[in-house]
């Protein structure tokens, strides 16, 4: 069992009978699907949203029961991956391309659960590049800004072509190897006409469960 799995198991043990779960993107997230999967086969009930169109599917493999947004209401909790975390809690999100959707869905949950290897834990964001979403029309004026605010961006490839997220945008990675103020950053990224949002999520996760290396489980609960 990799670290990963590890972590995402202990998260999935946080999810009761007769709660509105949110069932987040990526390889972790992956593992959490699963072992929810087979607690629902078990007899657990939940409600279920997904933040992705590949989570979506895994989790009806599973026989997850997915509900439309507008039934759903406000969830109890969602778990979730990150591709860094510091120790205020704040993330970096959206290595694999579903950042919009997955902060909706962590915006309405009252708890948000990340999971993952204990090399995600930083002492400042930014070494990993932080993805912003951007609307495709006039796309390399929002690029434009972004250079200008610093941020080095690149384009997200998929082979030849640009990226396309599930919601028909693309994402600038930007390379800002230090993050010093995740919530002003936050909000310069949201105000360029263009963007649709970015991976800094601020003073959303409530918990934070490591895997590290010898195999020890860390549960980190922010006050």
């Amino acid at each position: 069992m990799n670290l990963k799995q590890i972590a995402a198991e202990r998260a999935a043990e946080y999810v009761e009978d007769g709660m509105k779960v949110g069932l987040g993107t990526g390889s972790t997230a992956y593992y959490a699907i699963c072992r929810i999967g087979e607690r629902v086969r078990d007899g657990l009930n939940i409600q279920a949203v997904a933040t992705s169109e590949a989570s979506d599917k895994l989790a009806r493999e599973w026989g997850i029961p997915i509900v439309p947004f507008d039934q759903i209401g406000r969830l109890d909790l969602t778990i979730d991956g990150a591709d860094e975390v510091d120790p205020e809690f704040n993330l970096i999100k959206g290595g694999g391309g579903a950042l919009l959707r997955e902060k909706i869905v962590a915006a309405n949950s009252d708890k948000l659960i990340i999971v993952a290897d204990g090399s995600k834990a930083v002492q400042k964001l930014g070494k990993f590049p932080l993805p912003v979403e951007v609307v495709p029309f006039a796309s390399e004026w929002t690029f434009q800004a972004l250079e200008k605010l610093g941020c080095q961006p690149q384009w997200r490839m998929d082979g030849q072509q640009r990226y396309l997220t599930d919601n028909g945008n693309l994402i600038a990675d930007c390379h800002l190897e230090a993050i010093d103020h995740a919530a002003d950053l936050n909000v310069q990224l949201n105000m360029l006409p263009g963007v649709v949002d970015n991976g800094l999520f601020v003073d959303m996760a409530s918990t934070v469960i490591l895997a590290n290396a010898d195999g020890s489980i860390e549960e980190l609960h922010r006050s």
